[in-house]
């Protein structure tokens, strides 16, 4: 899940705003497209084969959005060149939440490939290549998650890109010096121990991130589910939010309000930044790009801040979970489709590509690391493609990070309908932060009004 626009603001912030509009724009979207051939006139399936040519060539009009990451791409054309010369990318700028719906349903001038969140890619499936076939030489080195969420019906839509795991920020300064120990926290209830510890000694404290916005905690109860390998829809669409793994998660959050254990507020928004430069907000449970926060937004506690894997649900348990992620995606009716395979394939697969986008470029000069590559010989947690965070206290970054990306469970495609479910389930959450509602309520109440008003209105 990425949003990218110029370095100006929160891109953390953006990013998941985009991920709310971008799902919202698939609910009832479904694409016919001419059927497709192999350049013979001979009906093929929709299954994409990579070109055969020795020298391929031509162009391929390839879809980002505008911001830190178009110019990150761009800077890898040239590499891709060096590799490919006889295939020219136009490289546009373009908002494809507003743009790649209609442009699908009319056929006209469609891009050969796109940069497509996670949450939209089931949702437009039926106008994308199936790219199983130039997948499977590399799918076994794929982390399954990426591969889960891309997946539909037996056939894989997207390129998978990047990883966004879970990590537990603390405040590694101000717990030390309230005398508690963060290296002790290995599962949710030492969580809660550390935080009714540090707030003995800061009674003013809410040490552990509540999330206010119904989006974003939403969003991050999946990634509490993902750690437990569950998720709102099955890999068939069903709803399975009415299970002990949600009500083991809405009973640690009503138990961290209810304790006064927690912060509530919006994700990086005043009152946020506020108890977070106070020091009385000191556990933040997050997708690795919170780590922006401590290098752009908190210049009171930066170098403070350390990373760990997220406490497990129970002893043994998962140490992480995803929260977001984009891939790429080739339109049915792109013009090339087989050249823009293979300017993905550079990026993700070949170690000129992944090297150029997470190692130091021009852009980042310390490398990308608000995320991870979802192709495991690039996550070698042994060769960062990205330094160490000064922000963190100068610590690794991306060993704690990959570590946490491979111990993801798989999961399951985002359902269409997700960012719909807000309007109940998300909202329910918030109401039972407020006291309204308890655990089972918000299971119950949720499951009932998504399934009639989302699932069976399809």
């Amino acid at each position: 899940m990425h949003q990218h626009q110029p370095r100006t603001g929160p891109r953390a912030v953006r990013r998941v705003a985009a991920l709310g509009a971008a799902a919202l724009a698939t609910i009832g979207f479904t694409a016919c497209g001419p059927s497709i051939s192999d350049g013979e006139g001979t009906a093929d399936s929709s299954v994409l084969q990579a070109p055969t040519a020795e020298s391929p060539k031509g162009t391929i009009t390839i879809w980002d959005r505008s911001g830190d990451l178009f110019e990150v791409f761009e800077g890898v054309i040239a590499d891709f060149n060096e590799k490919y010369p006889d295939i020219t990318v136009d490289h546009q700028a373009v908002d494809i939440d507003a743009k790649l719906q209609n442009t699908l349903i009319t056929g006209t001038d469609v891009p050969d490939g796109v940069f497509l969140d996670d949450a939209k890619v089931a949702g437009f499936a039926d106008s994308l290549w199936d790219l199983s076939g130039v997948l499977e030489p590399y799918a076994g080195d794929i982390a399954q998650q990426k591969l889960d969420v891309n997946t539909l019906d037996g056939g894989t839509y997207g390129v998978p890109w990047d990883l966004d795991p879970g990590l537990l920020f603390y405040n590694a300064t101000a717990l030390e010096a309230a005398g508690v120990d963060a290296e002790s926290i290995e599962t949710y209830d030492d969580l809660l121990d550390a935080a009714r510890q540090y707030k003995q000694a800061v009674p003013d404290a809410g040490p552990i991130h509540l999330e206010q916005s119904a989006f974003l905690g939403q969003l991050q109860l999946e990634m509490y589910a993902s750690q437990l390998g569950t998720s709102l829809a099955d890999a068939d669409g069903e709803l399975r939010l009415d299970s002990p793994e949600y009500e083991q998660i809405l009973t640690f959050l009503d138990t961290v309000q209810q304790e006064g254990l927690g912060t509530r507020a919006e994700y990086l928004a005043p009152t946020d930044i506020e108890t977070l430069e106070a020091s009385k907000q000191v556990f933040y449970p997050w997708a690795i790009w919170f780590d922006f926060a401590p290098q752009q937004l908190l210049p009171e506690t930066s170098g403070d801040w350390r990373a760990m894997p997220l406490p497990a649900w129970e002893d043994g348990g998962a140490r992480s979970g995803a929260m977001g992620g984009s891939s790429f995606v080739i339109p049915k009716d792109a013009e090339n489709p087989e050249l823009a395979w293979l300017f993905y394939e550079f990026l993700v697969f070949d170690e000129a590509g992944y090297s150029a986008v997470y190692g130091p470029n021009d852009v980042y000069p310390n490398g990308l690391n608000t995320s991870i590559p979802s192709y495991t010989p690039a996550a070698n947690p042994d060769e960062p493609l990205f330094g160490p965070v000064d922000a963190l206290g100068g610590q690794d970054l991306w060993k704690t990070a990959v570590d946490a990306g491979a111990e993801i469970p798989g999961g399951a495609p985002i359902p269409t309908w997700w960012a719909g479910a807000v309007d109940y389930l998300g909202n329910n959450v918030q109401r039972m932060l407020d006291g309204d509602l308890t655990p089972q309520q918000v299971i119950e109440q949720s499951t009932a009004d998504i399934q009639s008003n989302l699932v069976d209105r399809q």
